[in-house]
């Protein structure tokens, strides 16, 4: 019996935001052109460039203007960034950014407890930041963080996931990603929440994000392809995190999952080879080694050698 698999996935590469973000080391915008410009190179159709958000709050996306000037445009790539409120629609009108992502909590006592609202009812609220992109010609989507778990409830129950989506359509926005932020999310529950999803919004461009902070991160996307979605983030190396979890490692790495979509069959239209050069270089930008499989092992089919016949040795272990 063969898995359900979908044919091909789109992948966006979150690294240059979700990724650098929580690192110490702050890399200069001309670094983080090279790595974007070599990503596109690479066949990424999809690429998270930074965050238009306060230098204060995270100095690592201080720059994300000045790369957006300065990187090389492929026709067909979606660069996008992360905003937080109708300044972000306005600094990404000013540097050619022409899609910008929203987020919120699912977690209702983690929103009351930070904004004293809802989830739903800071969704409501970007209603001028979705006027404002399209008006600027800008796409706008949205983000539900926690929406598998979250360390302040433990469980979300999908009706307030649901409520997140609800209010997310109210304001126009139609692409919604759904985010492991916590790492606590599990891969049979990822199918019932994804074919769930699907079943009641099937009009809804779905992505899913997923961190792995606890080693299920790729099977959570097996899970998602499983379900029917064909969107999913990941993060070159694997680096990132989220600041907020005690002990979180970062987000499944890019390469690990261009490596089991290309043995499975599963089109990506990336160059692994590629993005694995990238992943490397990143790894000596941010000067330690990260959670990808792929970097420390390499890929199964380079272990693959033609030996002359009589020179294989029986070696047995346990």
């Amino acid at each position: 019996m063969s898995l359900k698999l979908v044919k091909a996935i789109r992948l966006c590469e979150v690294g240059p935001r979700d990724g650098l973000q929580n690192e110490k080391i702050i890399l200069t915008a001309e670094q983080k052109i090279e790595l974007i410009d070599r990503m596109s190179e690479a066949g990424f159709p999809v690429i998270e460039v930074g965050s238009f958000v306060s230098p204060k709050a995270v100095p690592q996306m201080a720059d994300t203007d000045a790369v957006f000037r300065g990187i090389t445009r492929r026709e067909g790539v979606e660069y996008r960034a992360l905003i937080a409120n109708a300044r972000g629609v306005d600094r990404a009108a000013a540097c050619g950014c022409t899609k910008v992502k929203l987020n919120v909590s699912a977690s209702v006592s983690h929103n009351l407890a930070n904004l004293n609202c809802t989830p739903a009812q800071s969704v409501a609220g970007f209603a001028e930041c979705v006027e404002k992109a399209r008006a600027a010609g800008i796409g706008i989507s949205g983000s539900i963080s926690m929406a598998f778990g979250s360390p302040w409830d433990k469980e979300i129950p999908v009706r307030d996931v649901k409520r997140i989506v609800d209010a997310y359509l109210a304001v126009g926005i139609e692409e919604i990603s759904l985010s492991d932020a916590s790492g606590m999310a599990f891969p049979t529950q990822v199918y019932d929440i994804c074919t769930e999803m699907q079943h009641c919004y099937p009009n809804v461009s779905w992505w899913l994000h997923f961190h792995n902070t606890r080693g299920l991160g790729i099977a959570n996307i097996l899970a998602g392809m499983q379900a029917g979605f064909t969107r999913f983030d990941a993060s070159f190396a694997g680096v990132g995190g989220c600041p907020f979890v005690p002990g979180a490692a970062g987000n499944v790495a890019t390469e690990d999952v261009l490596h089991m979509c290309e043995e499975m069959g599963v089109a990506t239209g990336i160059d692994l080879d590629k993005a694995m050069a990238v992943s490397r270089r990143i790894v000596g930008l941010i000067g330690h080694t990260t959670d990808s499989y792929l970097l420390r092992a390499g890929k199964s089919r380079d272990l693959i050698r033609e030996l002359p016949t009589g020179q294989i040795k029986n070696q047995t272990q346990i």
